[in-house]
Formats: structure tokens, sequence, C-alpha cells
């Protein structure tokens, strides 16, 4: 069959140097030292700003910065985020129930990480810093039920000072005071551990 493209085949450059030049990378890299990462025996440290896994924060008192307000849900594309708001209730002993320094708390909080592609969204939707992300990404499973982080497995723990909630605000009389750092009460300074001898301290 005729060819009446005009040309005769491939031309000397198209046979020899094309394959060639296909291989370049291949060619380039074939004879440098291979750099392997020996993970997980050693692992090396994230940048500052790495999206890992998250953290619901808590104020110096203990009480939770998440209000309930559930924009976190609304602004995550793959729809990983589940919250349930609930009311504070003020009162004391078991009638207490103030969980977060507003007039709602996050009942129930959710975070599906089969879904969560770690975008950041979340938090930049959170207007009390209550959400955070981690330089945690070791987040694989062998089961998928276990992916779905509950509210106990993303709040930061206790520090030394704080109290578990339920209870009262105890750094400022609303929840104003929080927003805006006016704490009337001093923030729980966390324990020094004693040394021995007079190590980093005055001659």
């Amino acid at each position: 069959m005729a060819d009446h493209s005009g040309q005769n085949g491939p031309t000397l450059k198209e046979q020899l140097w094309d394959p060639v030049a296909g291989f370049g990378v291949t060619f380039r890299t074939m004879f440098r030292k291979v750099v392997t990462e020996q993970y997980p025996k050693e692992k090396f440290p994230t940048a500052p700003r790495f999206h890992g896994r998250h953290q619901l924060n808590r104020w110096p008192d203990g009480l939770e910065k998440c209000i309930g307000c559930e924009l976190c849900a609304w602004a995550c594309p793959a729809d990983a985020i589940y919250v349930e708001g609930a009311e504070n209730v003020d009162g004391e002993g078991e009638e207490s129930a103030r969980f977060s320094a507003g007039e709602r708390y996050g009942r129930v909080y959710q975070i599906n990480y089969l879904r969560c592609i770690l975008c950041g969204l979340c938090i930049e939707a959170c207007p009390t810093r209550a959400l955070t992300m981690t330089n945690e990404y070791e987040l694989a499973d062998d089961n998928r039920a276990d992916l779905i982080y509950e509210k106990s497995d993303l709040l930061a723990p206790l520090l030394p000072g704080m109290q578990q909630p339920p209870h009262e605000m105890q750094l400022g009389k609303d929840d104003l005071a929080y927003y805006r750092g006016d704490f009337a009460a001093p923030i729980p300074v966390p324990a020094v551990p004693a040394t021995d001898g007079n190590a980093g301290g005055h001659a």
C-alpha cells in the first residue's frame, strides 16, 4: 500500500537517537549510589508544617476548645468528618455538663481516615483553633474499623494542672475571656521535675 504522507519511513534520528533519548534518565541514574530509607527502623523528622493526624486541643484548665459548630465537617471535601454538637449545662457536681467554654461542645467527633486526604481545610475552618494537625503519619492499619478515629482518640492528653471535664470554667467568667486570652485565673504551669546535683543551676 502506497504511503501518501510524503515520507518513505522513519528517519535515521527516529530510528537511532529517539530510543536512546527515551532511556536518558535511566542511563543517568544507573551508576549512582542507591538511596534507600531504612523505614521503619530509621524514621526521619517531618517538615514543621507537615499535615499528619488530627488533634482536638484543650484550654489550660482542661476544657475542650471544640464548640461543636461542625464547620470542619462542612469544609471537608472528602466528607471524612462527622460531628454532633450538644449544649453545655452549668451546674455543680453531677449536674454539671460543661465540656467546653462555649455554649455547645462536640458530643460526637469522628474522623474517617479511610477518606481523609490530609488537606488541612478543616483546621482552616475551625474558629477556635480546636482542631490542628500533628506530625504523626503512621496511620496504616489492617482493620478498617480502627481507621475511624473517635473523639477519645483525637483529644489532646491532660497536662499537669488540667482537670478532666465536665467542670466549670476556671480561667474566666465567659467564653469571650477564653477566646481572647483574658484569663482571670493564672494559667496552670506544668511541674518541672527535680534534678540531682547542680546541673543546670547557678554556681
